[in-house]
């Protein structure tokens, strides 16, 4: 794999029937990206499929149609999200001060 999925096990994680599913989803958000602006939906074409809520849960409920932008925007903050969270498990935690305990 190249490019953004280069290192990643995403794609062997995904059920066998996924371009299905995708297809399905594109239908039915009718080819348009599902992103909201300022309360108005995005008015690109969708040419990506993405999780709404991340993980490895690929029911149709949790699938949604995104233009690429919206979808680069999306991941690249759940991307940096993740980092924040390992960045954070690292430090050590604050001491209580001795009157407190």
């Amino acid at each position: 794999m190249s490019g953004k999925w280069a290192g990643s096990d995403r794609k062997a994680r995904l059920p066998p029937d996924w371009e299905a599913r995708r297809a399905f989803v594109l239908r039915r958000d009718g080819w348009q990206c599902t992103e909201l602006v300022r309360d108005v939906r995005c008015p690109q074409i969708a040419t990506d499929v993405d999780h709404i809520i991340p993980g490895d849960d690929h029911s149709y409920g949790n699938l949604t149609s995104l233009c690429g932008p919206h979808h680069d925007l999306k991941s690249s903050r759940e991307g940096a999200a993740a980092k924040a969270r390992i960045r954070n498990a690292k430090r050590r935690p604050p001491e209580t001060h001795p009157a407190l305990r």
